[in-house]
């Protein structure tokens, strides 16, 4: 069982083991599981690669991320910049459908929306951005709207959960129409996102409610 003291300190220390992280000036704050950080990091996937290595850490109940990005004026780059580069780096993205992704740069914000098939060409976009100099976050709008007509089968479905490395023993899979949610228990954060990547595997799918929850001894103090 963690206290609340012991879990800042893994995740601490599993923040510092990330070689881009040695030198971040990141805070982390724990309140009855619930992992707060706050500071500030010069590229966006430093700040993607923080809330990773939080989430990662066994006991984290819940994560509150509020850490900037703040880089050298000599990094600094017009939204018209950023527009192209993100267009460009689109193009070069082979498991990026072409011309289907729209995007909306707001002071170096990205905003990528559109449709596309399956979740792996969305999640493909996003990565495609993320390591680009000089921006400031990623918002990822791009719907899945797969065209099948095929029924989605809730227990295909439930044999890739038992497949994988999660305890599928206390998960239930719902179907309704082209939405699948899961609910049960976890026992860590990579579990219920691993669960949810599986499930967007699923060919017709549209949308996944993810509402697991993590499930783990835990002492308050």
């Amino acid at each position: 069982m963690k206290t609340d003291a012991e879990l800042q300190k893994d995740v601490e220390r599993a923040i510092q083991w990330e070689p881009q992280l040695h030198l971040a000036e990141i805070t982390v704050m724990v309140d009855e599981g619930v992992v707060s950080l706050a500071g500030y990091v010069d590229s966006y996937v430093k700040k993607l690669q923080a809330e990773n290595a939080a989430k990662r850490v066994h006991g984290v109940r819940a994560l509150i991320e509020n850490i900037e990005v703040q880089f050298p004026s000599n990094w600094a780059k017009t939204d018209s910049e950023i527009a192209n580069e993100v267009l460009a780096a689109l193009r070069a993205a082979w498991l990026v459908p072409k011309d289907k992704i729209g995007i909306k740069i707001e002071n170096g914000w990205v905003t990528l929306n559109g449709a596309l098939q399956w979740n792996y060409q969305r999640e493909a976009a996003r990565n495609a951005v993320i390591y680009l100099m000089g921006i400031k976050g990623v918002t990822n709008n791009i719907k899945v709207k797969a065209d099948t007509s095929n029924a989605i089968e809730k227990k295909d479905i439930e044999d890739a959960l038992k497949r994988s490395a999660i305890d599928a023993s206390n998960l239930l899979v719902t179907v309704s129409g082209s939405t699948v949610t899961l609910r049960g228990k976890v026992n860590s954060w990579y579990q219920k996102e691993e669960a949810e990547r599986i499930a967007w595997n699923t060919p017709g799918i549209w949308e996944v409610n993810n509402e697991l929850s993590i499930d783990y001894e835990y002492a308050f103090s």
